[in-house]
């Protein structure tokens, strides 16, 4: 495994897609991204990390970003476009750091429609992660971020409508479709350990 290993992971919310990430890039040694891409699009586009976690992985309002407070001096052009931190121009700048990102060595990213920015990316391998909602319930019960399987369930469909509506804005594919994908996992199926094993032999291979 000497070539550079990109790999782009979706997942539904609860579906346990940022820990296959950090366990993949923990196994294979390489850098791991999911929010420090915000921290770093927010750098380098001269706006707030504030703002890029306001707008993280949702669709524009249209309107969020005209008058934005939280825009500096310091604003910087990307893709031909002036990021003044406007919903549109917020995304062009987490796309340039994407591809930054990708070009500088191996690496995992987590959602922000990396897939689709990274798409004729040579050798790159774009995952789905998903599970029944119920398993998704448990999981983010018990990583503490509900308090009951129903609030969980309708917090997991609240942030999987955000992101289905983000990714079908700003790509030309379907979040979740598996032929969006190269592969999708079952987490309710698969552990996270078996999954790192089978995406790991496809680089040996």
């Amino acid at each position: 495994m000497k070539d550079k290993i990109i790999i782009t992971i979706g997942r539904q919310f609860g579906s346990g897609g940022r820990e296959l990430g950090k366990l993949l890039a923990e196994s294979l040694g390489i850098d791991y991204y999911d929010k420090k891409l915000l921290i770093e699009g927010a750098q380098h586009a001269g706006v707030s990390c504030e703002y890029f976690e306001n707008r993280d992985e949702k669709a524009p309002s249209f309107l969020g970003g005209m008058l934005s407070p939280w825009v500096n001096s310091s604003a910087s052009w990307y893709g031909g476009a002036m990021c003044y931190g406007t919903d549109d121009n917020t995304y062009l700048c987490q796309c340039e750091v994407i591809r930054k990102i990708a070009e500088k060595g191996s690496c995992v990213i987590v959602g922000r429609s990396a897939d689709y920015v990274l798409r004729d990316y040579p050798g790159a391998l774009h995952i789905f992660v998903h599970a029944p909602i119920e398993k998704c319930a448990e999981r983010i019960v018990a990583r503490g971020e509900a308090k009951s399987i129903e609030e969980a369930i309708a917090k997991a469909k609240k942030v999987n409508k955000l992101r289905a509506n983000y990714y079908n804005f700003y790509t030309d594919k379907e979040w979740g479709n598996a032929a969006s994908y190269d592969l999708t996992f079952d987490s309710s199926k698969i552990s996270m350990e078996q999954a790192v094993e089978i995406i790991k032999s496809l680089f040996q291979k």
